[in-house]
């Protein structure tokens, strides 16, 4: 058996046979890039790529790991008379070959969207039944990555399962390395089979809104549906799924809000999404990096304020996010006024993160021995970018709906 295994592979080898070249979802770190839905919505244009594509390395969000663009929902132009799915022609006259060329040649990726059934969530064109062909489609373009959403799809597990497997081995079969992005909201649990079903990161809450909590009380995650999904409603879903997060597979509690500001006709704006302040944008950036969820960028890349900008090009809290453990961090304290995360990191170092539920300023001392930490520690506050020493306790004051982050180090002696 051994023998025929290395003849085999020698074979595939020299024959460039698409089994070796099927396509290798491993993402080592969350996706970092942009996405157009909370800002474009369906009113997108192949313009509008391009000029992202400028901005991302003009403004230096490439060199610090942005290196994706997902264009979402709104592209499609129906199929063609051989049932090829194809672009809308006034979106996107050029083709999106020469549109991915052009977002490869600035040293970007690129992403699609489609949707597990006739139709997607805007009414565009699906891939229920065109699996393959869509797959093959998608390839020829040069595309990197498919979010593929599940609107108009049946509740159930098991069909869920099935539509996403077949189009995960639909694109496996192109030969081409295409990151399956699965997007069923978490209503059907997907952290416990989407990894499985070939997916390498999954969501697992409703979509998120402009806004720092929902008003109305939900009953449960599928009730976000209706009353509109904040930054603390995702969060309080997402931090209890870090044993599920590991490198190539990640929890994915949506897109970043940051920047926003509660943006007229936006899709983040349903619901409530009235906007954010800038300390709760500040602090999705911050546990978002610690849960190591993917960094999906959605506001107006040509005017972002002074504050939008330090928020999404913070060297330090990204570091976090992309470290190389690929560790979710773990909520170790949840109050009805503090919630604390700890993450270790690859170095050794832990990411300790605070956040001040609460409506007040308020106070919390974390004793280091009782969560894990011994020892002479020296601590640097990611944000203000403060440095001090620490031996049996840290003392934080955080503002309403603050987080603080800080890396604390062992001190050589």
């Amino acid at each position: 058996m051994k023998i025929i295994g290395k003849a085999f592979l020698i074979f595939a080898t020299l024959f460039n046979c698409p089994f070796l070249n099927a396509q290798n979802t491993e993402v080592k770190t969350p996706p970092m890039g942009y996405m157009t839905w909370n800002y474009y919505g369906l009113n997108i244009h192949e313009n509008d790529i391009k000029m992202i594509a400028d901005i991302m390395v003009e403004s230096g969000l490439k060199d610090l790991g942005y290196n994706y663009i997902f264009i979402d929902d709104g592209w499609q132009g129906g199929r063609d008379n051989k049932n090829n799915i194809i672009p809308d022609p006034q979106k996107f006259p050029s083709g999106m070959k020469s549109l991915v060329d052009y977002v490869h040649g600035k040293g970007l990726k690129i992403g699609i969207y489609s949707d597990a059934a006739p139709l997607t969530c805007g009414g565009y064109t699906g891939s229920l039944h065109f699996e393959e062909q869509d797959a093959k489609t998608f390839a020829e373009w040069g595309f990197d990555y498919l979010k593929y959403d599940y609107c108009g799809a049946p509740d159930n597990r098991e069909t869920a399962i099935e539509r996403y497997t077949k189009m995960s081995n639909a694109l496996k079969k192109t030969g081409r390395n295409i990151t399956l992005g699965i997007c069923e909201w978490g209503d059907r649990s997907p952290w416990l089979w989407a990894e499985k079903a070939g997916g390498t990161l999954w969501r697992t809450t409703a979509d998120i809104r402009d806004k720092w909590k929902s008003i109305e009380k939900a009953e449960n995650a599928k009730d976000l549906h209706r009353t509109g999904a904040g930054i603390l409603d995702i969060l309080n879903i997402n931090a209890d799924l870090d044993e599920y997060a590991k490198i190539g597979a990640w929890n994915d509690p949506d897109m970043l809000v940051v920047g926003l500001h509660g943006k007229p006709g936006a899709p983040s704006t349903d619901l409530g999404g009235v906007g954010c302040t800038d300390v709760e944008y500040r602090s999705q950036m911050s546990l978002w990096c610690l849960m190591a969820a993917p960094l999906m960028i959605t506001c107006d890349l040509q005017n972002m304020s002074k504050e939008t900008v330090n928020i999404l090009m913070n060297k330090d809290i990204i570091a976090i996010n992309q470290d190389a453990a690929g560790k979710q961090a773990k909520r170790i304290i949840k109050t009805s006024d503090w919630q604390v995360f700890l993450k270790e990191l690859s170095d050794g170092d832990y990411a300790l993160g605070v956040l001040n539920t609460g409506e007040k300023e308020n106070t919390i001392d974390i004793n280091l021995k009782e969560i894990g930490i011994s020892g002479k520690i020296k601590a640097k506050d990611l944000w203000s970018k403060k440095t001090f020493g620490i031996r049996k306790k840290i003392s934080v004051k955080a503002a309403p709906h603050e987080t603080k982050v800080y890396r604390l180090s062992q001190q050589k002696r």
